[in-house]
């Protein structure tokens, strides 16, 4: 039996884009439901790996309307965002169905949403919020045909337990390779390799936390997502340890490699080192696939938007994505900010439509 539900707003996806989105749709008065694929309203945090701790203070790292628990100077952990994200949906006066995966969305003056559950769910207004956790970026490696090895994304790591003793080379530059290649550098043999070197921010300039100086200068909210065609590589924010790691080779940096074979990998000057295993930090691409049919998304499947509002259907809006508006966009610290905007401007689909089809 199909279960109809209608709405005023329907948000996919009950991490932090899609909960800061509900906050600000029911305060404007809007019936709400978030469908989330998972069994709680946590996003992708419960599968990420364990040692994750956050870049931003607490005090910086809050959705709207509910500070974070705890000394505001601290840096959360993994485990203490899931528990903040369970407490912010509980808070919220918004119906959440979870073990519900979207699979289509059509639109026809409404937006038609349906699930794998079969139960569908219409609305004038549809926030995607599922980010990009379930797409992992996985480039082509050059003989990865004939590699013997293990190759996984970030995304699938959980801690150094099961390297420990392998050989392993960690792919990337940014946060999560350098954070993870340091953590297993202790139970392993490992390399770090990239195409460019690690770019290094300190985390405390001048004595305070960059994220303050982010702030006063209002460099965290300007808009400069029209500006950026790519997402770059985020610079690694270090109060010294993985400088000072780097420079003692634990790990060792190497330009990227140029091949693999059954059980090695061939540097740039000809050299060969034994490899296990090859962990991808290369970051993510939205994951958009319930959008497919209704022509929202390019050739590439990335969405068309501007700041997160739909250029190609009245009603529809994104959170969550890279550089949606600022550089922070795609963070507990940002997020909020882009979910008010976009609640602001995102029309319903019915206000468009002529007088004679509502």
């Amino acid at each position: 039996m199909t279960h109809e539900y209608e709405y005023d707003s329907v948000v996919i996806g009950g991490g932090q884009s899609g909960l800061a989105a509900a906050h600000h749709l029911t305060r404007r008065g809007h019936r709400t439901a978030i469908l989330e694929a998972a069994g709680e309203a946590a996003g992708s945090w419960p599968r990420y790996y364990d040692s994750l701790t956050l870049f931003s203070p607490a005090r910086y790292s809050a959705l709207p309307g509910r500070r974070f628990p705890g000394d505001p100077d601290r840096y959360p952990h993994r485990d203490e965002v899931i528990d903040y994200l369970r407490s912010y949906a509980a808070g919220l006066d918004t119906d959440i169905h979870t073990h519900t995966l979207v699979e289509t969305v059509t639109h026809n003056g409404r937006f038609a949403v349906t699930a794998g559950t079969g139960a569908v769910f219409t609305a004038p207004r549809v926030i995607a919020a599922t980010g990009s956790f379930r797409s992992p970026y996985l480039p082509v490696l050059p003989g990865q045909n004939e590699f013997g090895g293990q190759i996984l994304h970030a995304s699938d790591y959980r801690n150094p337990a099961e390297f420990a003793g392998r050989r392993v080379i960690v792919v990337g530059a940014g946060n999560s390779a350098v954070q993870i290649a340091a953590e297993l550098a202790a139970h392993s043999e490992v390399v770090l390799a990239s195409r460019m070197p690690v770019k290094f921010v300190p985390q405390r300039p001048l004595g305070r936390d960059v994220h303050f100086w982010f702030t006063i200068t209002g460099f965290d909210a300007t808009p400069l997502g029209r500006l950026v065609k790519q997402a770059p590589t985020q610079p690694v924010l270090d109060g010294g340890r993985y400088r000072t790691s780097m420079a003692a080779g634990e790990p060792p940096r190497k330009p990227m490699f140029t091949l693999l074979d059954h059980d090695s990998v061939v540097w740039l000057d000809g050299t060969r080192t034994r490899v296990d295993a090859i962990i991808l930090a290369t970051g993510y691409r939205p994951h958009l696939p319930y959008l497919a049919g209704i022509g929202a998304l390019t050739d590439a499947g990335a969405p068309r938007h501007r700041h997160g509002v739909s250029t190609t259907h009245p009603g529809l809006g994104y959170l969550g994505l890279e550089w949606q508006r600022t550089p922070s966009s795609n963070s507990l610290r940002g997020v909020g900010r882009d979910a008010a905007y976009l609640v602001r401007h995102l029309q319903p689909a019915a206000a468009r439509l002529p007088e004679q089809a509502r």
